[in-house]
């Protein structure tokens, strides 16, 4: 009997995925594989390396309860209560050019917000469904449309967020492993969706004017579906060649995509735990974290990161040749919580003085250490002293030839030695600095990077 079941197991396997593949509910990924970037879209990849700074915002009628942008699933609130939400949500406050100057405060180059969140409602008016902003609220207005306005007016690049996965839509069938408390029917017509899906992206790159990307989010709660993405890649690189295409699927690139992101942790970590597949791809790259725990308003999350915590994460992810983008998630009634504005700003304020060091640089010859990160551009290395306590720092020598050392805050020089042992600076008590101590090598280039 063992040796039988052994035999029909893989068979029956093999049945069972031949049938699930016939109904399309299990799927290879199809992604854009025959995909040949535009020179629109290189130079768009080489403008998001060089930007190395974003602002993400998670915006929606959830900022009503106050409680996180997962708040319909994680309290198992249904349908029918949910759609109560839109009704209290008239954010008279909201000031997009007061939000972008914001962002420029902040040193920040491009903005991301939530278009549509994972309870499917959209923060813009589409004419697919009356689940929006303009239908559904007292406040009428199509808040997408002010912020791309006041993005052009300003001279910042805006991206628009986009969830795959949707807790509202009938049509998102089978479920997937979030969202199953909604009170939908067991029915519905999955390719039904995707063309909802894709008429809402179609939307959003022919009514907002040029747009920086696509940040996708949610392949992860049907990883084995028939998402059709060479359709939905396409769609978007036909509309909008330069615009960049990001998925937060938490795998390596797939193809047709533009950037890749890492949630929470840096490049080839998984502290969070969503990167553990996460292997690293040959694109632009992007980080993102929040300033306190929550994506979404939450009135109760009081786990503010300082300045210097937020400062340093910036650092590293230039270090790791990747950008930053660092999320608030705004008020209901449109504000952005002081906290969060304090930390931006003083943000902002060190980038006046250290830009040089994070924009329009690369990954330094020297991979990330505990005590630092390096950054490169031109012929200058930056090293940022983040978190080292002595007055000598020694480290392997890179591929240049080392012509000076000094101090970025004030361009004196500082003593440094090459030997044997590797690449020995000298830090002057007084130099350093209680957040980032960085030091400019001026080099000749000598080897391969």
């Amino acid at each position: 009997m063992k040796k039988q079941s052994v035999l029909i197991r893989p068979i029956c396997c093999l049945l069972l995925a031949a049938i699930l593949l016939a109904s399309g509910q299990l799927q290879p990924v199809h992604s854009q594989s025959s995909y040949v970037p535009s020179e629109e879209n290189l130079k768009a990849r080489e403008w998001f390396q060089n930007a190395r700074f974003g602002l993400f915002i998670h915006w929606g009628v959830y900022s009503v309860l106050g409680d996180g942008e997962w708040v319909m699933n994680n309290k198992k609130i249904p349908i029918s209560e949910y759609e109560k939400l839109p009704l209290q949500f008239n954010p008279t406050e909201f000031d997009p050019a007061e939000w972008v100057s914001l962002a420029k405060a902040a040193g920040m180059k491009y903005i991301t917000i939530t278009s549509k969140h994972h309870d499917g409602f959209a923060m813009f008016h589409t004419r697919q469904s009356d689940w929006n902003i303009v239908d559904r609220t007292p406040y009428k207005k199509d808040v997408l449309k002010m912020l791309a306005d006041e993005c052009r007016k300003q001279g910042i690049k805006l991206f628009f967020y986009y969830s795959q996965l949707d807790w509202h839509h009938p049509d998102y069938f089978p479920r997937g492993r979030t969202g199953r408390d909604a009170g939908r029917p067991e029915s519905g017509d999955w390719y039904k969706y995707l063309d909802y899906m894709d008429a809402q992206l179609r939307e959003l790159l022919t009514n907002y004017g040029p747009i920086g990307g696509i940040w996708f989010d949610g392949w992860w709660d049907k990883p084995e579906a028939d998402w059709r993405l060479e359709q939905t890649y396409k769609l978007i690189h036909d509309l909008q060649p330069q615009a960049l295409i990001g998925a937060n699927h938490h795998r390596k690139p797939f193809p047709g995509e533009d950037f890749q992101m890492f949630e929470k942790d840096l490049p080839g970590h998984n502290t969070a735990g969503f990167n553990k597949d996460a292997e690293i791809g040959d694109l632009p790259l992007e980080t993102c974290d929040t300033i306190n725990n929550s994506w979404g308003y939450n009135k109760n999350d009081k786990r503010f990161k300082s300045t210097r915590e937020l400062i340093h994460y910036l650092v590293r992810a230039a270090g790791y040749d990747a950008n930053f983008l660092l999320n608030v998630g705004p008020m209901p009634d449109g504000r952005i919580q002081p906290e969060f504005v304090e930390r931006l700003k003083e943000m902002g304020q060190w980038l006046a003085k250290n830009g040089e060091s994070i924009y329009g640089t690369r990954g330094g010859p020297l991979t990330p250490r505990p005590w630092g990160v390096t950054t490169r551009r031109g012929n200058k290395i930056y090293i940022h002293i983040l978190n080292w306590p002595d007055n000598v720092l020694a480290m392997p020598r890179p591929p240049v030839k080392v012509k000076s050392a000094g101090l970025l805050k004030d361009g004196s020089k500082i003593e440094y030695a090459e030997n044997n042992f590797g690449l020995l600076i000298k830090i002057p008590e007084a130099a350093k600095d209680p957040v980032d101590t960085i030091v400019v090598l001026e080099v000749e280039w000598t080897g391969r990077m």
